[in-house]
Order: C-alpha cells, then sequence, then structure tokens
C-alpha cells in the first residue's frame, strides 16, 4: 500500500506530517517527492547505499568549428536561449528546433545531469530521495525514478510513505498517479480552503482515495468550520485536526519528529489521526 501526504502550498506541515507518520508504523519505505525543497532526510540519520544520476533533459550544443553562423538556430527559438551563435543553457528547454534548421549540422541536443539521486538505508526502512542541480526544474520523469527506485526494496510489502511536492504541478500528479490513497494537510486560512480544493480535485480526477488533515484548526476555527463543510459535502475523510503547539518548532529546528515529544498535543492528535487512518485505509 502507499500513502502520498501532499498540500495546496509549503508550509502547511506536510513534512512533518509525513515523518511523524513513518515514525508511527516505523519499518517502511520512504519517498520524498518534494525534490524542489527537499528535507524528508533532514529528520533521519542513515547512509546512503546507493547514488546515481539523473537524466532529465536535454540541452542544445553548438560545434563552433561547423558553424557558419547562419542565424537560424536563433531565429527559430522559441525561448531566447541563442544570442550571438552561443546557447544559454539556462534558458534552453532541449526541444531540438536549432538542430532541425541547421544547415551545418552544427547543433546536437546532449542529456543533461538534472539530479544526484540516493537511496539512504535507515534504522527502519529506506529513503528514497535526490538533489536536484542548480536551476534545473523537478520534473515528473524524476518524481517517477524516485517512486520505482523506492519501490524496489519494498519486497515485504511494506507500507510506502510518500512526501508528495506541494501544489498541483506536474510533479503533485506524478506523485500521486498509482498511489492507494493520499492524505491532504491544510491549514484554516481561506487561501488554505483554496489550496485544498485544487489538490481535492485532482485526486478526484485520478481516483485516488482522499483524506483530509487540518493541521492548526484552532488558529481560526470559523475556517476551521468551513473546511470540515467542504469535506462533509464532498464526502471525504478528516482523519485529523492538530492543534497548534509551540513544541512542533522545537521539533523542527531540533530535527526531531514531533511523535519523539510525548507530552506534545500535537503528538498526540497525531497519533490519533493514525488511528483513524488505519481504521478506514
Amino acid at each position: 500500500m502507499e500513502l502520498v501526504v501532499l498540500s495546496g502550498k509549503g508550509g502547511t506541515g506536510k513534512t512533518t506530517i509525513a515523518t511523524s507518520l513513518s515514525e508511527l508504523v516505523g519499518d517502511v519505505i520512504r519517498i520524498d517527492c518534494d525534490v524542489d525543497a527537499p528535507n524528508f532526510y533532514m529528520f533521519y540519520k542513515g547512509k546512503d547505499i546507493e547514488k546515481n544520476k539523473f537524466l532529465g533533459s536535454k540541452k542544445a550544443i553548438i560545434d563552433e568549428a561547423l558553424c557558419v553562423q547562419c542565424g537560424k538556430c536563433e531565429s527559430v527559438c522559441k525561448f531566447d536561449a541563442i544570442e550571438d551563435f552561443k546557447i544559454n543553457s539556462f534558458l534552453c528547454e532541449g526541444c531540438g528546433a536549432c538542430t532541425l534548421v541547421c544547415p551545418q549540422k552544427a547543433i546536437k541536443l546532449d542529456d543533461e545531469k538534472t539530479a544526484d539521486t540516493f537511496i539512504t538505508e535507515l534504522d527502519n526502512g529506506i529513503l528514497s530521495r535526490a538533489e536536484m542541480e542548480i536551476g534545473s526544474d523537478g520534473s515528473g520523469k524524476l518524481i517517477s525514478y524516485l517512486r520505482k527506485n523506492g519501490k524496489k526494496f519494498n519486497k515485504d510489502e511494506k507500507l510506502t510513505i510518500v512526501d508528495g511536492s506541494p501544489g498541483i504541478g506536474c510533479s503533485v500528479i506524478s506523485s500521486v498517479t498509482g498511489s492507494d490513497a493520499a492524505l491532504i494537510v491544510t491549514e484554516p486560512t481561506k487561501s488554505g480552503l483554496e489550496d485544498l480544493m485544487r489538490v481535492v480535485e485532482l485526486c478526484e480526477h485520478f481516483g485516488v482515495f482522499t483524506m483530509v488533515c487540518i493541521n492548526k484548526f484552532d488558529i481560526n476555527e470559523d475556517m476551521s468550520k468551513k473546511i470540515e463543510d467542504f469535506i462533509r459535502e464532498k464526502k471525504l475523510s478528516l482523519v485529523g485536526k492538530i492543534p497548534y503547539d509551540d513544541v512542533v518548532m522545537k521539533s523542527i529546528n531540533e530535527l526531531k519528529p514531533i511523535i519523539n515529544y510525548p507530552d506534545s498535543i500535537a503528538c498526540k492528535a497525531i497519533k490519533e489521526m493514525w488511528s483513524n487512518i488505519k481504521r478506514i485505509f
């Protein structure tokens, strides 16, 4: 079974929830699909047992020895990546249009490394993650690879917990597709409700069973009620309401999952939420 933890935007507590659930389960497969801002690994001490280069895109390269400076490549480039017969690799999208119009065949597309991928062995399970190259984009292909790379270590059919990307973009779609269930972490603000609506629509489109958790629900109980009304209207499962807790910030600063602070009210609420998840998932 695979559970993906999502949010409409960053900063709602998605990774805090994902690490907490991982600790409660114990021996799980952890996959950090939030590749633009990966921080799942920071809460664990482990050993990297596998490292690979991920070639996620292509970039155009001009062979100056063959180039006759006709300018056709610059005129056809829709991304303004070619100027003075040189290619700006940060602007090049690897579309290949320049290679088609070049009469001298002086331009070719080369594979570009966009990330290093890792399998990190932990005390209880493994973590599949990536470190992006500067200026690279977190693609759906990379997300799919991380999930596949983690699953090859899941020979005992353990639970897989995915820390998904925030939002509803390509990387989120790659995080969601094929998952058994999604847990959306939202917060009681107007924008939080709007973000929740978009992520729910995405999960519905892909037919993924959806649960919702309201984090810091007590900082705006009127908005929390509106979120609960939406959840009832959509016939979703509200599995957790986590109160605001200063100890959460302490756990983040100390890089320890909040579950390691048993007197924390957030810890107790997350444990109750996990009990609810197990009943319906």
